[in-house]
């Protein structure tokens, strides 16, 4: 099982060079700011493994998203017979992404690999890549400046996060939804 989600980000850059730590004063910044374009982050989760991939591109378009799981399915996963990915709804995170993306034959290759769970609208929390996007976010510096410094400080993320192995402790059970979401839920 594979959650994927991804992620838009601001590339900022400074207008001063911030003026550092002194013994008894904090760091200073600038308030003002360069706004050098955004990014996209292509978040790929293997909760009970503990895998993670972080992947930086300059858009989020199904073309980004079809060349993202197609390395999955060539990477990672080329002897696994399904790859059971758990998405959100976004237009994006469809099988017809492939075959945009690629000819006919390879998107088929790529799509029978594939069982594609989507969840529920509102309901994206319950991707538990969007749980590891928000601690790869508290772990970005306030600023980035360029996709490049972006790229490096993912790829070292993630093999920190990788390293440990940690993995996803999910405690919310069925029943507790039924408490906690019964507005969600039919009364029988």
């Amino acid at each position: 099982m594979v959650c994927l989600d991804e992620l838009s980000t601001q590339v900022i850059g400074e207008v001063r060079l911030p003026l550092p730590a002194r013994p008894g004063q904090v760091a200073r910044y600038d308030c003002e700011y360069v706004r050098n374009g955004t990014a996209n982050l292509f978040m790929a989760f293997e909760p009970l493994g503990g895998w993670r991939e972080v992947q930086v591109t300059e858009r989020r378009q199904r073309g980004d998203w079809a060349r993202f799981v197609q390395a999955l399915v060539d990477g990672r996963y080329k002897d696994a017979d399904r790859i059971v990915l758990v998405m959100d709804q976004l237009n994006i995170h469809s099988l017809a992404s492939l075959y945009e993306a690629f000819p006919p034959q390879e998107a088929r290759r790529i799509a029978d690999r594939l069982e594609v769970h989507h969840t529920p609208k509102h309901g994206s929390w319950l991707n538990m890549a969007e749980i590891e996007l928000s601690v790869f976010r508290r772990d970005l510096p306030e600023r980035i400046s360029d996709r490049a410094s972006l790229e490096r400080h993912a790829v070292a993320w993630q093999r920190r996060r990788n390293a440990t192995t940690t993995r996803a402790d999910w405690r919310f059970t069925t029943a507790d939804a039924r408490i906690k979401l019964r507005k969600l839920y039919p009364s029988v």
